[in-house]
């Protein structure tokens, strides 16, 4: 046990930092107004995604004279169109549908009759939300004067960006520095075409008119499950088919899959792991899907009318321009940068998807906002270890930081600390007591390794494992930090002092 608070002297520590850092902000906008050069442009972001939008707007505020270029109709990039925003209107509305359809209302004593899905209205919440969004962000870009230019951007030179417009029509736009936001594409399945409407990618999973009978999704990791979820809540029989041993993808710890993997089975989720999909076919109105073990080789069919294809995502680089100003990618598709965002071309820089690292929407953020930033002379610096994971299923799933596998392989020595919602006061007056808090601590200096929740509000709740962890706190300066009575928070500080002190007191 720590004789000196950890958190107190991180906090010390990164009081000085903090203090110089934001007189370094202050002085990048104070001088934000001498950046500019004239009547040129200073910054073109191509991609208008979360990290590209995110990136113009504080470009803008810097001073900078800011060109957004985005190919779709509408700004927001896969995220707010076709992917974080309409997939968590979908699954919050299905699993209200599924509270009500399964009895879990009426064990509430909440009684009613003539429960019915109008798919069509669910459809339409979606597509409002996203609409307020995407409309959103043009009304930020005007307030922050954002230029927006409509097209296909690519790089046309080491201080030029031409931009192919819908009709063919060209605009070349010099600039001092360029920024590629491009995001990513789904990745293809060899061997089966995706019509987006029987056999679907994550976009057409999103506006099926109608609920599949049997939707078979091929792979079990965030985007799978969470789908899957969506469909099975409302109405449809699921099966997930994965290549690995387990789901949630990579980076899960594997305690947190086994336990995630036993909760959605009891919702009628049907999992197939450590299983290859070979072929799909079509049968009619049916699709033939073909399976083959991993492991011991064994052969399989199976049938069902809508097919998911879900197998990851792969940066988005192609016709960008790259080859002509020298830019290579690396083996598996990515743009190289240095620890500010710069390619080997120093007047233009990447992010996001196209860069390494995870694919998420708020890394994206971060790092358009830190790339900027460091454009207009301010210090840049990220830590990847604490960007939090969620899984938007319920319960849901949510991790930051190391993993028990990753411990051990780097020969670490921990205490784990482990509290389950079923004990937490909150979680039993909401009679959602599904889940479990698991904390990390290092058994030498207490200091919190990794934190993995599965929970209702588990996407809450890993914000304050993250700021502990990136303030390098101890996990009894969390246990003896006070949390609220009853909230669910409290399983987090449980956990916390089981892994500090070896048991919690409520369990």
């Amino acid at each position: 046990m720590l004789a000196t608070s950890l958190f107190r002297v991180s906090l010390a520590l990164k009081g000085n930092g903090a203090s110089s850092s934001r007189q370094s902000l202050a002085t990048l906008y104070a001088s934000a107004r001498n950046y500019s050069s004239g009547g040129d442009t200073d910054l073109v972001v191509i991609g208008s995604g979360p990290g590209g939008y995110v990136a113009s707007i504080k470009a803008a505020q810097l001073g900078m004279k800011t060109v957004c270029v985005e190919k779709n109709e509408t700004l927001g990039g896969t995220c707010l169109n076709v992917g974080c925003i309409p997939s968590k209107a979908l699954l919050n509305n299905s699993h209200l549908y599924h509270m009500a359809h399964d009895k879990d209302l009426e064990a509430r004593g909440i009684e009613f009759d003539g429960l019915r899905l109008n798919l069509d209205k669910m459809m339409e919440v979606k597509r409002n939300a996203v609409k307020a969004l995407t409309g959103g962000i043009a009304h930020l870009f005007k307030k922050n004067t954002v230029t927006h230019v409509p097209g296909f951007g690519r790089i046309s030179g080491p201080n030029e960006v031409t931009v192919t417009k819908s009709d063919g029509s060209e605009e070349k736009i010099p600039t001092k520095n360029i920024l590629l936001a491009t995001g990513s594409e789904v990745t293809p399945f060899p061997g089966i075409d995706i019509d987006e409407k029987t056999v679907v990618s994550s976009t057409g999973a999103l506006s099926l008119d109608k609920v599949p009978e049997k939707l078979i999704v091929i792979g079990a990791g965030v985007i799978g499950v969470e789908l899957g979820s969506v469909w099975k809540r409302l109405g449809s029989e699921v099966t997930c088919v994965e290549f690995l041993g387990h789901v949630g993808g990579l980076g899960i710890d594997m305690e947190v899959a086994k336990n995630f993997q036993r909760s959605l089975t009891k919702q009628g989720i049907k999992f197939k792991l450590n299983t290859k999909v070979m072929s799909a076919s079509r049968d009619g109105s049916n699709i033939k899907v073909a399976t083959e073990g991993a492991k011991d080789g064994k052969k399989a069919d199976l049938d069902c009318d809508v097919l998911l294809v879900c197998i990851g995502r792969r940066p988005f680089t192609e016709k960008l321009g790259l080859d002509s100003v020298g830019l290579q990618l690396d083996n598996r598709g990515r743009v190289q940068v240095n620890s500010r965002f710069q390619t080997t071309v120093p007047s233009i820089y990447a992010i996001g998807d196209v860069i390494q690292g995870p694919m998420l929407a708020h890394k994206a953020e971060d790092e358009g906002i830190i790339c900027v930033e460091g454009m207009a002379g301010g210090a840049v610096h990220i830590d990847y270890n604490c960007v939090p994971s969620v899984i938007y299923t319920h319960p849901e799933v949510a991790w930051v930081g190391k993993t028990e596998e990753q411990l051990k392989e780097e020969g670490v020595e921990y205490n784990v600390g482990i509290f389950p919602m079923l004990a937490n006061s909150r979680a039993k007056c909401n009679n959602d007591t599904d889940g479990l808090v698991k904390i990390l601590g290092d058994k030498k200096t207490d200091r919190l390794l990794g934190a993995h929740i599965i929970g209702s509000v588990a996407g809450e709740l890993i914000n304050e494992a993250a700021l502990a962890l990136e303030y390098g706190a101890s996990c009894e300066d969390i246990a003896r930090v006070c949390h609220a009575h009853p909230t669910v928070s409290e399983a987090f500080r449980e956990a916390n002092i089981a892994a500090s002190f070896g048991k919690p007191i409520n369990f």
